[in-house]
């Protein structure tokens, strides 16, 4: 079946002015239920999020973004590894949103809030909101020798978990271990 020249070129744009980034989210819990589900996580009223079941407390927008409105504003700002260690470094020396002891999650960690049930993003938009499909880093490194200038980070986009170099710059989300 041949395509029409403006049928063609709709396909085209729409690819370039929506892309993947800008699709809507699809979640599928016909086979399963959600992996963080909204009601895990209590709205502390002040753009962060406290999961007590991981003792965990969030801050629901990515670094570069501000919590504005009840939702995340902003673009998320990419940092090498070593720079996203030294925002939370200077996140907690501020005292941003009321805690001195921010850091960059663990693996496990930032795995917990992924939602596997979702997809474009995979995390849930109610708890985190704008989060673009994009790889977040980890302050978990990459053991073994020769993997020295790597460490991990987690896509809520198509690919998971990554190991990459540290010069990579990518997104950061804080967390910290909640009371």
């Amino acid at each position: 079946m041949m395509l029409g020249r403006a049928a063609f070129l709709f396909l085209i744009l729409q690819g370039v002015f929506v892309g993947p980034g800008l699709a809507e989210q699809r979640c599928d819990t016909g086979r399963y239920p959600l992996s963080s589900p909204t009601e895990r996580f209590s709205d502390n009223g002040d753009g962060t999020v406290t999961d007590a079941a991981a003792q965990l407390m969030w801050m629901r927008c990515a670094a570069g973004q501000t919590w504005s409105g009840g939702t995340c504003v902003g673009e998320a700002a990419a940092y090498d590894w070593q720079g996203a260690q030294e925002h939370a470094v200077a996140t907690s020396a501020s005292g941003g949103q009321f805690f001195n002891d921010w850091r960059v999650p663990k693996l496990r960690e930032l795995a917990m809030i992924a939602e596997r049930q979702c997809e474009n993003p995979r995390i849930n938009l109610t708890i985190f909101p704008e989060t673009p499909p994009i790889v977040f880093w980890t302050e978990s490194l990459r053991p073994g020798e020769g993997f020295e200038t790597f460490a991990y980070a987690l896509s809520f986009g198509p690919e998971g978990v990554l190991h990459t170099a540290k010069s990579e710059r990518h997104a950061v989300r804080l967390v910290r271990t909640a009371p």
